[in-house]
């Protein structure tokens, strides 16, 4: 299973280093006479392309580019002055990934210019540097290559460069960041038998057309046509680059044969370790992750925050909802004493959240949890199941917000208090020579901010609202005041009775009868 999200170093820090193994291209002529070329054009392709059988993408690459490491597929580079539009003055320009590594299939890239006309975007090997590697001339000027993916340049945070906002590559992967923000947490087109023991499918982008902007453009619109042996789908893309960096898509998807486990809007980030879960071994870094809990709004439960953990082993389970207000996967904290990393930059990983733009209908957001040995590997999962296994017939139409933000106050219930941090330690208690000894409990310490506690001093009547499941007690729990924060602190202390299963943890704060704060549902991992 977490073989089957891995992602190499390059996706995971391709935005602290120099982007790399970009793909060239060059604008060929005409290919098409279109008049007007928009969404349905694409879901058209979609639906036709689900009528047929499914065929596997070529893969032709030579030994030479498939046996590169992460260092040296990093030194193919491609030549910035050869951005597509980078001399015409517009908002936006492209570069491109050269197949290496495990990128081993390429895309069909076009551009639409202002009268709905396609243009064929065409791999040439001259648009790329090879650094020191040695590779064989007939490698590097193979006309069987192609565009592995492509990347989208906008000024975000300086108005005299054009820094990389969104990327496409491998099988459905996007990313994209706001200003002052690096790559974290990726997104996906589609998931399909995600967490299942007939494994994992991964459907992939197999076509693109990326609709020339005007200079005055603020957005770019990107369609994409989705490929895999259960379904097809259309897309659309629109990237609206800034402080939150938002994209708006709209996808129609087409089955081939029914799916078990259908995931829309999927979300995928790694958690190591941080003060939820403590490094089992001696590091200066307090944190390790690029989303520290998932975030859930709906019409049942209101507003739940979950921290992530690093299971010792694979760990899934559901939230029901009847209907989805929105869910992320959130990295709540970017000071940069929260993780000491000079490299990685944890502190500037944005929260990713998700916001259903048509309707949905009931579903359940599911998150996946698995073990990982270091920070290479993405292993949270998290997505949104409808309650139904789809059925081949009608297109499924699902259409929704992402949005890429540090303003994590931006999501959340202004008249509840939110989450700020959970600590995990051992249960102690104070005895009257005022040593502190363990009581062989776990505890859990939540603290609460936000303006529904604001003023509250120790007279108020807060509670602790606090439950666990079946493999545990509940020990103690209480609230106290935070004078450093203005928030309020919980105690919850458990015990659990079989180590080798999970036990559920839940908690909020009412004052009087009223709830005043967002649920705290953390997950302890079996034999964690």
């Amino acid at each position: 299973m977490s073989a089957s999200i891995r992602r190499s170093n390059l996706e995971k820090r391709k935005a602290l280093l120099p982007v790399v193994a970009l793909t060239g291209l060059l604008l060929s002529g005409i290919a098409q006479n279109v008049l007007a070329f928009g969404f349905d054009d694409v879901a058209k392709k979609a639906e036709d392309l689900s009528q047929q059988g499914y065929s596997e993408p070529e893969r032709n690459l030579p030994d030479e580019l498939r046996n590169l490491d992460y260092a040296q597929y990093e030194q193919i580079q491609f030549k910035r002055d050869r951005d597509v539009w980078s001399g015409d003055g517009m908002p936006f320009t492209l570069s491109f990934f050269h197949e290496g590594m495990h990128y081993d299939s390429a895309i069909q890239l076009h551009s639409v210019d202002d009268q709905g006309e396609v243009h064929d975007f065409a791999y040439n090997p001259d648009d790329f540097t090879y650094g020191n590697l040695e590779l064989s001339d007939g490698v590097k000027n193979s006309d069987d290559l192609g565009i592995a993916g492509f990347k989208v340049n906008y000024a975000l945070n300086d108005a005299d460069r054009k820094d990389e906002t969104m990327v496409f590559l491998g099988a459905s992967y996007f990313r994209v960041v706001g200003k002052d923000q690096v790559y974290g947490v990726s997104g996906r087109g589609l998931a399909v038998d995600t967490g299942l023991p007939s494994g994992e499918e991964f459907p992939r982008f197999k076509e693109f057309w990326v609709v020339k902007p005007s200079q005055s453009s603020q957005y770019l619109t990107i369609f994409a046509l989705l490929d895999s042996p259960s379904l097809t789908g259309a897309y659309r893309f629109v990237l609206r680059p800034g402080a939150d960096t938002v994209v708006d898509v709209k996808s129609r998807l087409f089955l081939r044969r029914p799916v078990e486990k259908l995931g829309i809007a999927p979300l995928t980030s790694m958690y190591l370790f941080g003060p939820e879960q403590p490094s089992s071994s001696l590091n200066y870094r307090p944190a390790i992750h690029d989303s520290n809990g998932l975030l859930i709004s709906d019409s049942q439960n209101g507003w739940t925050w979950r921290p992530l953990a690093n299971p010792a082993k694979l760990m899934i389970n559901e939230q029901t909802t009847p209907r989805l207000r929105g869910y992320g996967l959130m990295q709540r904290g970017h000071d940069f004493d929260d993780y000491q990393d000079l490299e990685s930059r944890y502190d500037l990983r944005p929260s990713a959240w998700i916001e259903p733009q048509n309707e949905w209908g009931a579903g359940k957001i599911e998150l996946i949890q698995i073990p990982t040995p270091n920070e290479t590997n993405d292993n949270i999962v998290s997505m949104w199941l409808p309650e139904s296994a789809p059925e081949p017939g009608s297109p499924l139409d699902y259409d929704y917000r992402f949005t890429v933000t540090k303003n994590e106050s931006r999501y959340v219930d202004p008249s509840l208090a939110w989450v700020a941090q959970t600590r995990r330690s051992q249960g102690e208690v104070r005895k009257d020579n005022l040593v502190r000894e363990a009581d062989g409990s776990l505890a859990f310490i939540v603290d609460f901010d936000g303006p529904s506690l604001s003023g509250l001093g120790s007279d108020a009547n807060i509670s602790v609202q606090a439950s666990v499941g079946d493999n545990g007690e509940l020990v103690d729990s209480r609230a106290v005041p935070n004078p450093a924060t203005g928030g309020w602190r919980v105690f919850v202390k458990v015990k659990r009775s079989d180590n080798s299963q999970s036990l559920d943890i839940r908690a909020h704060l009412n004052k009087g009868d009223q709830r005043v704060s967002e649920t705290w549902y953390y997950r302890l991992p079996a034999n964690g």
